[in-house]
């Protein structure tokens, strides 16, 4: 069990000034859909810059960029969007839930898998970790909700939306667009529990990339939830920024 005192630290503070503006929470918003879709986007390979992120979101094509460059930022600033609709109704974390984040993750891309599990072997390409058969995705992914239900609710909020990240990508239940799907749900713990959504970077990719497979292939945990807690509490920064709070 992790503490995180100076996360809470944190979260106490901007409770404090909570509800918070809705002109503030527009700005952050809009900034955060654009960050969030082209970081994640970005560890999975899409070319897209940040500022190519935001326009393509605004319905214009970007010359030289393929469809499904283009097809990937709007699905996963619509996959936030479900996913905010997820948090306002305070939905659990459910195998619907996770089937109907992906199906808009690959929607016009790939809609065979679309919201389906594999039914295939595969292999992360980089990774020692070799994700399990095929016929094992759905028992594994039973046993993945009910340790949620039980053994992960006794977390703290943080530690939950970690182990929820690196136990879906573990199980690798989908053919692609696992690791987008598997930061979507972290964030939807997060945003439950009344945290700010964390954006990993695309520049600690490396760093993350080995922090799950010390937990996938030698149960090493705290790696990765140690950077988790990291990326959460820069989530709290642009907040402070925009309250004109200490940092």
């Amino acid at each position: 069990m992790h503490a995180f005192p100076d996360i809470d630290r944190l979260k106490a503070t901007l409770d404090q000034h909570r509800p918070l503006n809705p002109a503030i929470v527009r700005n952050l918003r809009e900034d955060l859909i654009v960050r969030w879709t082209y970081h994640s986007n970005a560890i999975e390979g899409n070319t897209l810059t940040l500022q190519e992120t935001k326009v393509a979101l605004e319905g214009i094509t970007i010359g030289g960029k393929s469809i499904r460059e283009h097809l990937e930022a709007v699905n996963h600033m619509n996959a936030i969007l479900l996913l905010e609709e997820m948090v306002q109704k305070d939905e659990p974390l459910t195998e619907w839930t996770i089937k109907s984040l992906h199906q808009l993750i690959l929607k016009g891309i790939d809609d065979d898998n679309a919201g389906r599990y594999r039914t295939v072997n595969v292999r992360i390409s980089g990774a020692e970790h070799l994700p399990p058969d095929q016929v094992r995705v759905p028992e594994l992914m039973e046993q993945f909700i009910s340790w949620y239900q039980t053994e992960g609710m006794a977390l703290h909020p943080v530690e939950r939306a970690a182990r929820v990240h690196s136990d879906f990508v573990k199980i690798h239940p989908f053919v692609d667009g696992n690791g987008r799907t598997s930061r979507l749900l972290m964030n939807l713990e997060l945003l439950k529990a009344g945290f700010p959504p964390a954006v990993l970077p695309v520049d600690r990719r490396l760093a993350y990339y080995i922090a799950l497979d010390a937990d996938h292939v030698r149960g090493e945990t705290e790696g990765f939830v140690t950077m988790v807690g990291e990326i959460v509490k820069e989530g709290f920064r642009p907040y402070f920024h925009a309250l004109g709070l200490p940092w």
